[in-house]
């Protein structure tokens, strides 16, 4: 009988030893998987810290590379006074370039009253919107204030912005500023105040776009009809601008003339675009201002990525 009531109670310890070495495991093993959760969640939100991080940098280099556009265009030219303080000749420009529209806003949602072009013997160097007195006017693209100022027999009281892309923007016939020179704006921010100041007959905003200067067409960028851009990337060559007469670009098949001088018939480039290298230019800077990759400017040149570019040399782009 003792045998048999030791032997139960053996039994049940090693039974409770048992019971606890399982529930011990099984605590183990939860503990085990709550921690490699733990860590999956960790490394999940690493990884979307890393994507934000990229995310954030690649922004950054698109907003850098638009800056490093203006620089190179404008250098240390900045003027406060005058429209067109600029003296570009075909020696100065780049044979071809690509201008990034991509972040835009239409400076105002009015129909055109007046387009670009000749009017009888003056040159209308842009487009008429309609507004009323006070209308919010906003800025097409991205950049920083050159000049505001006051002109009784032209623009009245006006803006000029010069934009990361290259651009320069000019709004006129104002009532109201709302920004200062120097100061950096963003696409699409309240610049100033609609009006019909200086010499104007009725409320508007004459808005011109300007390369160095020499105005360009607003309708080859914007469809004012559509409040929209004719395309992200516009890519023309600004030895057009810099020579005698009109000329024109072609934008989804429509001609939209460029103009400085005299009327007459218009041209357009076509086929071939090269650009000229100049000073401190690397392969992929020509490749990043051009629209273009350095695989593509190699295999058009018949180049490796290695070679040494010499100032004043031709190189292929399209």
């Amino acid at each position: 009988m003792s045998m048999i009531t030791n032997c139960r109670k053996l039994f049940i310890v090693t039974t409770s030893i048992c019971m606890s070495l399982i529930a011990y495991a099984h605590n183990v093993t939860d503990t085990h998987l709550n921690h490699h959760q733990q860590i999956l969640k960790e490394q999940t939100s690493v990884y979307e810290e890393i994507n934000l991080l990229d995310t954030i940098a690649l922004k950054e280099l698109q907003i850098d590379s638009r800056s490093t556009l203006a620089l190179d265009l404008y250098q240390d030219s900045w003027n406060s006074e005058r429209v067109n303080p600029y003296n570009a000749s075909k020696m100065d420009l780049p044979d071809s370039l690509v201008i990034d529209l991509s972040e835009y806003c239409i400076p105002h949602n009015g129909h055109i009253t007046s387009n670009y072009g000749w009017r009888k013997r003056r040159m209308h160097r842009g487009i008429d919107i309609k507004v009323q007195r006070g209308d919010t006017i906003r800025a097409a693209f991205s950049g920083k204030v050159r000049l505001t100022k006051y002109e009784r027999r032209g623009y009245g009281y006006y803006v000029i912005l010069r934009h990361d892309n290259g651009l320069e923007t000019i709004y006129g016939h104002l009532s109201k500023f709302l920004v200062k020179p120097d100061q950096e704006v963003k696409v699409g921010e309240a610049i100033a105040l609609g009006g019909n100041t200086g010499r104007s007959t009725g409320p508007h905003l004459h808005f011109e776009t300007r390369y160095l200067g020499m105005d360009i067409n607003p309708n080859a960028i914007f469809d004012f009809n559509n409040k929209t851009i004719r395309q992200e990337f516009l890519a023309f060559s600004p030895k057009l601008l810099a020579s005698q007469g009109p000329s024109a670009i072609h934008v989804e098949g429509t001609k939209y003339g460029y103009n400085k001088g005299k009327s007459g018939s218009s041209s357009s480039s076509g086929g071939v675009a090269t650009y000229r290298v100049r000073k401190g230019d690397t392969l992929s800077r020509i490749a990043q201002r051009n629209g273009t990759t350095v695989n593509n400017l190699c295999r058009l040149n018949g180049i490796k990525r290695t070679s040494i570019l010499r100032p004043g040399q031709r190189l292929r782009i399209r």
